[in-house]
Formats: structure tokens, C-alpha cells, sequence
């Protein structure tokens, strides 16, 4: 019997998030990265821009370190796998190995909100939309 848990994570905080709508019910849980919080230097307005987000959201919250909590959390629910969707972050990357080196981990493919035809600056969001924002306001074909 297949018993998942899905990672929400910052990069797909959207009740479409393929990884909860592929598995509605399945226990859900985000958490807030200590060691990306105090690296990043995160806006206290984008925590509670996010903060937000999650609380329309069907997840758990919690907060420290991503892998330890995740690999609790499957524990905790007796899972069979984490579930989560992509993103282009090499700390996503990074977090996916861990885990995936412990419990399997399925990536379910997202549609791709734009295509971007150039190189992405993924350190400010400001700098991604300025790239990105007339492909993204394009009318669909």
C-alpha cells in the first residue's frame, strides 16, 4: 500500500502543487530552513509573504534543519517515500540527495510557469521577473 508524505517547499507554495494534488490526504510538511533563513537573510515581509501562502495550504509546519525534519516527519507517518515537486534551486538539489540517500523521493513534474530563454538569476525575485516577465505576460498560444 503506497504511503507517502509531500515536501512542500518555498518554491511551489500553490494549492496546485502537483505533489499535493497527485496525493490529496497525504500527510504535508514544509519547513522553514534555519540555515537558508540566516544565510539568506530572508525580508521579514517575504517570511510572512510565505507564511501566508502556507496557511492556505493542507501542511505541518516546522522549523530547523530541511532533511532532518522531512526524514522525522516520514518516520513519524510511517511513510514509504517523500513526494515533493521540483525547483530550480541548487539548495533544492542539494536537500533532494540527502534524502533521496535515505528514503526514496519522487519529483513530480510541474508545467513550467515560463519558458526562459536566457539564464536565470535565481538571488532575487526581482532580477528573475525582470527576465522573465514578458514571456510570463505573453497570452497563452
Amino acid at each position: 500500500m503506497s504511503h507517502p508524505i509531500v515536501w512542500v517547499h518555498a518554491d511551489c507554495l500553490s494549492p496546485t502543487n502537483p505533489a499535493l494534488t497527485n496525493y490529496p490526504g497525504a500527510p504535508a510538511l514544509f519547513v522553514w530552513d534555519d540555515a537558508l533563513l540566516t544565510e539568506w537573510r530572508i525580508s521579514f515581509k517575504r517570511i510572512v509573504f510565505i507564511y501566508e501562502c502556507l496557511l492556505e495550504l493542507p501542511v505541518v509546519i516546522r522549523r530547523g534543519d530541511v532533511v532532518s525534519k522531512l526524514l522525522n516527519f516520514a518516520a513519524e507517518q510511517r511513510a514509504d517515500r517523500i513526494v515533493t515537486s521540483p525547483s530550480p534551486s541548487p539548495r533544492f538539489k542539494a536537500i533532494s540527495t540527502r534524502i533521496a540517500a535515505k528514503v526514496p523521493l519522487q519529483i513530480v513534474p510541474l508545467a513550467p510557469f515560463v519558458r526562459p530563454s536566457v539564464p536565470l538569476d535565481l538571488g532575487r525575485f526581482s532580477r528573475y521577473w525582470r527576465a522573465v516577465e514578458a514571456d510570463a505576460m505573453r497570452p497563452p498560444d
